[in-house]
């Protein structure tokens, strides 16, 4: 892979980054700054872990599925709460 080096790579993360701070923005009008940003963090890391295994190869074991889940069942339940 290239990384940063080539201009798509770099084209594809920044606006990644711009769309995803975007919706957090969009979030914050209906929630907490606190919950909008743990949701935004636990999506972002569950899918980057995701992300891990599905495109780079790694191992997906089930001490991984289980913490994914974790977060997955905390940012759902703070969402709860939210509302």
């Amino acid at each position: 892979m290239n990384g940063v080096s080539g201009a798509w790579p770099t084209a594809v993360g920044v606006s990644t980054a711009v769309a995803c701070l975007v919706l957090l923005t969009l979030a914050l009008r209906h929630l907490p700054v606190g919950t909008a940003y743990a949701v935004w963090v636990g999506i972002g890391a569950s899918g980057v872990a995701l992300a891990g295994t599905v495109l780079l190869g790694e191992q997906l074991t089930t001490f991984r599925l289980t913490f994914l889940a974790l977060i997955v069942v905390g940012v759902v339940g703070l969402r709860l709460v939210e509302s």
